[in-house]
């Protein structure tokens, strides 16, 4: 067991190591590293010349560096929070506030005095999505939450900030798997395939719809997992095609050996722009690695919403695909799993020992 942790610390270095070669901003909320030859710690990013190898050692935080004696470093002023961050969270929140118009590019970058060239490359590497993404994410989210009320889809297309129906129905139903007016109908008018196949872990469901896969889970009872997909989909026509999802459910089940295997799955999945910005992120991570809610948090701009990550995690519609089993606690323990913790652990030995 000793040798194991060792052999996953050493990793982990290895991979902190590549990213302060690389300069990888992203990893700037996730350590600092310390030179034994200068006494003084700093960000992945710092642009200072790069030390040997051997003289490096890493903290997750600064002050567990200032602890172990090093100073910060002048340059990259690792006690401060991440200009950069502060920079999209600010965008952010603007976007946020006028969700009920269309901002361009340049009044968005205008917000934060940044060029409109930079501000696009540093939004996309911190957050993985571009300004006009967000901001169409957000619109979706409003929008979907304005379709459950009790108001008509005319009212929740104004509510949300779109200028014509038009505009809706031209770019939410990516984001919802199915047109505004199913959506509020909880998913009527829409067709549902679904095979329920056998795994070394238990039964597994795949579903999908005619934009791609909508739901993957695990579960010891075909008829359980196929009452939880109808109150998912309460109005929705649903009905069995095993010989039709083979060829998906069999790149699905390759997930399960533990290789990093690629897939090629068109995916319909309904989620608030939070989750999908979580699910997007979660779909970044190697097999055979693992991220703590803290991490994932911080790589997605929201720092403080460790909670929230956790949530959307449990709330992932599509096990493997989405590998929702590589986000652990910042322990390492493995915190909860929504198809049961002792599949996560099994998960994650066949990633390990791929």
């Amino acid at each position: 067991m000793q040798l194991q942790q060792l052999q996953m610390t050493s990793g982990n270095a290895n991979q902190k190591w590549s990213m302060v070669l690389a300069r990888n901003a992203k990893a700037d909320d996730r350590f600092v590293y310390a030179v034994k030859s200068t006494g003084v710690f700093c960000r992945p990013s710092c642009p200072s010349r790069r030390p040997k190898r051997e003289n490096v050692e890493f903290f997750d935080l600064p002050n567990q560096a200032q602890k172990a004696g090093y100073r910060p470093c002048r340059r990259c002023t690792p006690l401060e929070r991440n200009p950069q961050a502060q920079k999209v969270e600010a965008a952010c929140r603007y976007i946020d506030e006028n969700l009920d118009i269309t901002l361009s590019l340049t009044a968005i970058s205008r917000h934060v005095a940044i060029s409109p060239f930079h501000f696009q490359r540093m939004f996309k590497r911190i957050l993985g999505i571009s300004p006009r993404e967000y901001q169409q994410a957000r619109r979706a989210g409003k929008f979907r939450q304005a379709l459950l009320s009790d108001g008509s889809v005319t009212e929740a297309i104004y509510e949300a900030g779109f200028s014509s129906s038009s505009r809706a129905y031209e770019s939410i139903p990516a984001q919802l798997g199915m047109t505004p007016s199913a959506y509020k109908r909880g998913g009527e008018g829409i067709e549902i395939r679904c095979t329920v196949v056998s795994t070394e872990l238990g039964k597994l469901l795949v579903a999908t719809t005619a934009r791609g896969v909508c739901s993957v889970r695990f579960g010891e009872s075909e008829a359980a997992m196929l009452r939880e997909l109808k109150q998912d989909f309460r109005s929705a026509t649903i009905h069995r095609d095993d010989t039709g999802l083979k060829s998906v459910a069999d790149q699905i089940k390759q997930l399960l050996s533990g290789s990093p295997t690629s897939l090629n799955i068109p995916l319909d999945l309904r989620g608030t722009a939070f989750q999908q910005m979580v699910w997007k992120e979660l779909r970044r991570i190697p097999a055979g690695q693992t991220r703590s809610y803290t991490d994932v948090a911080k790589t997605i701009g929201k720092p403080r919403a460790v909670r929230a990550v956790a949530n959307a995690c449990g709330s992932n519609p599509v096990a493997l695909v989405v590998p929702c089993h590589r986000v652990v606690q910042k322990n390492g323990s493995l915190a909860g799993y929504r198809w049961g913790v002792k599949r996560k652990a099994a998960l994650l030995e066949k990633e390990r020992n791929s």
